[in-house]
């Protein structure tokens, strides 16, 4: 569906925003996201195809700037592996939450907290699982061309990266102030990089 700027989608939108803040998907209902916008049912059946098809249309650009940049992020490291350049360090995940996630840290509480009943109710542990798939598959990449990366299995790093991904959004999941969730990033910062660059084998 077009995304549409008129005065009552804009309005529309916003209702279905404190609707799923408030109550969560599953508890949430179209009637209540009228009466907030002052708009009846059938003006907003014609903006979205029900209250499912709403709550996407609220989340989706959040995912899709999280999708945008893991892509970024990987093909900085897979694109000069392929024509055998030295591995460097350029970012982590940590990056990602500094410039997407923490910024705008209620579009990722509606994400992650409000979605239960939804197909993103499971988020972080997709995120982990396609993470751990493209990970392993650039170990084995530079493992053939003569890097010394540390032997690890799937479930091994599959307890990693949880920790890890579950760890840099327990601010969104209980609500930081960003003074409070940047702090954390700080911390999490030391505890968690030193670790993935002696796993991967970074040189600097």
């Amino acid at each position: 569906m077009p995304r549409d700027k008129t005065v009552n989608h804009i309005k529309i939108m916003a209702a279905a925003r404190a609707e799923f803040l408030e109550m969560g998907y599953e508890k949430a209902s179209m009637r209540s996201i009228g009466d907030r916008c002052q708009i009846t049912a059938a003006g907003i059946y014609r903006h979205c195809k029900d209250k499912e098809d709403l709550f996407y249309q609220l989340v989706a650009p959040a995912k899709e700037r999280l999708a945008e940049w893991a892509d970024r992020h990987m093909a900085g490291y897979e694109a000069p592996i392929k024509i055998h350049e030295e591995l460097m360090w350029k970012d982590s995940y940590i990056d990602m939450m500094r410039e997407i996630v923490y910024p705008n840290m209620e579009d990722y509480y509606l994400l992650i907290v409000c979605s239960k009943g939804t197909k993103y109710e499971n988020f972080l542990n997709d995120m982990t699982q396609m993470a751990q798939e493209r990970i392993l598959d650039f170990m084995d990449v530079l493992r053939k061309q003569g890097h010394e990366i540390p032997l690890i299995t799937a479930s091994q790093l599959h307890l990693l990266l949880t920790a890890y991904i579950t760890a840099l959004f327990e601010p969104v999941v209980h609500n930081y102030s960003y003074e409070e969730a940047m702090g954390a990033l700080e911390t999490l910062e030391e505890f968690f990089l030193p670790g993935w660059k002696k796993l991967m084998g970074f040189q600097g």
